[in-house]
C-alpha cells in the first residue's frame, strides 16, 4: 500500500475506484451527447450559427425536432437574420411553421422590406388553415399581383352601371395590389378590395351625364375610384386600377319607361274594368227596380176588381 495515498473507504469503496467510476460516467455522458447531438452541433458550429449543448438538450426534452430548428437557424444566420434557438422553438411550440417564417424573413431582408420576427410569426399563425402563408404575403409585397374585378369565379365577367341618360355601361377592371405587411393581420382580404372597386365603378358611371362621357374618358373611372382610398383597413395597398374593357349595354332608361307605360296601361285597364263593373251593377239594380215597380202595378191592378165588388156589396156603387 502506498503510504502517501493510503486507503480510505467511502460507502465501502476506495477513493481510486470512485474516481475511476466518476471518470467513466463523465465519458459515458459525453459519448451519449456526441452520439445524439454531435453532428448537429458540428454542423451549426462550422456554419457560423453556433449552438450550445444546453440548447440541444432543452430541445430534446421539449420534444422539438433538433434538425428542424438548427437547420433553419443556420439558414437565417447565414442570410443575415439573427434568430435564436428560443425564438424558433417558441414559434414551433405555438403551432407555427418555422421554415415558412425563416424563408419569409430572408426574402424580406433581400428585398429590403421591413419585417421583424414577431410580425412574421403573427402573420404565419393568422394564415394557418386559410390556404395562404407568410411567404406568400412577402412575395406579394415584393412582386405585386393583379386582381380581376369582378372576380370571374363568381360567374360575372363585367360590372354594370347606368349613366344618367339611361344607357348601361359594362366595365371590367384590373387592380394591381401588393401586401401591406403592417396591416396583414386583421386587415380586410381581397374580396373587400373587389367589392369596393365594383361599388366605385358603379357610382362613377351613375354620376356621369351620358354614357358617351365614359367611353371618351375611361381613365376618369380609375381616377375617381382611386381617390376614394379603397385600400383603407385592408391587407393590401392598391398600386393601380386599369379599365381593361368598356362596353355599352342595354337602354335601361327606355326599358324602364316601357315597363312603366305597361304598368300604367294595366292600371288604367283595371280602373276601366272597375267602372264597367260598377255600371253593370247599376244597370242590374235598375232592372230589378223596374221589375219591382211592375210587380207593384200588377198588384194594384189586381186590387181594383176587389174594391169594386166590395163597393157593390156595400151599396156604394150602382148601375145606371
Amino acid at each position: 500500500m502506498n503510504p502517501i495515498i493510503g486507503q480510505f473507504n467511502f460507502a465501502g469503496l476506495p477513493w481510486g475506484w470512485m474516481l475511476l467510476t466518476l471518470f467513466a460516467a463523465v465519458l459515458l455522458t459525453l459519448g451519449v451527447l456526441l452520439v445524439h447531438f454531435g453532428l448537429v452541433y458540428l454542423r451549426a458550429l462550422f456554419s457560423g450559427a453556433k449552438v450550445t449543448f444546453t440548447d440541444l438538450v432543452a430541445l430534446r426534452l421539449r420534444r422539438i425536432p433538433l434538425a428542424l430548428i438548427v437547420d433553419n437557424r443556420i439558414a437565417a444566420v447565414r442570410s443575415g437574420v439573427p434568430l435564436s434557438i428560443d425564438d424558433l422553438s417558441t414559434h414551433h411550440l405555438a403551432g407555427g411553421n418555422v421554415p415558412m417564417v425563416v424563408l419569409a424573413l430572408i426574402a424580406a431582408r433581400k428585398a429590403d422590406i421591413r419585417l421583424d420576427f414577431d410580425r412574421a410569426c403573427a402573420i404565419d399563425l393568422a394564415t394557418k388553415g386559410t390556404g395562404k402563408s407568410v411567404i406568400e404575403a412577402v412575395r406579394t409585397s415584393i412582386n405585386p399581383r393583379v386582381i380581376a374585378c369582378p372576380d370571374l369565379r363568381g360567374g360575372k365577367s363585367t360590372i354594370t352601371g347606368v349613366a344618367k341618360d339611361g344607357i348601361a355601361v359594362k366595365a371590367r377592371a384590373l387592380v394591381t395590389v401588393r401586401s401591406n405587411l403592417d396591416r396583414f393581420v386583421g386587415g380586410a382580404t381581397e374580396e373587400t378590395i373587389i367589392a369596393r372597386v365594383g361599388e366605385g365603378i358603379v357610382s362613377t358611371i351613375g354620376s356621369s351625364v351620358t354614357y358617351k362621357h365614359m367611353l371618351e374618358n375611361p381613365h376618369l373611372i380609375s381616377q375617381t375610384v382611386l381617390d376614394k382610398s379603397l385600400d383603407a383597413n385592408t391587407a393590401f395597398e392598391i398600386l393601380s386600377l386599369d379599365i381593361a374593357d368598356l362596353d355599352i349595354g342595354t337602354n335601361v332608361g327606355a326599358k324602364l319607361q316601357a315597363e312603366q307605360a305597361d304598368a300604367n296601361k294595366l292600371i288604367a285597364q283595371a280602373h276601366a274594368e272597375i267602372r264597367r263593373a260598377a255600371a253593370v251593377a247599376v244597370e242590374q239594380e235598375m232592372t230589378a227596380r223596374v221589375a219591382e215597380m211592375r210587380a207593384r202595378v200588377a198588384e194594384a191592378e189586381a186590387q181594383v176588381p176587389v174594391a169594386m165588388a166590395g163597393a157593390f156589396r156595400a151599396g156604394q156603387l150602382g148601375v145606371m
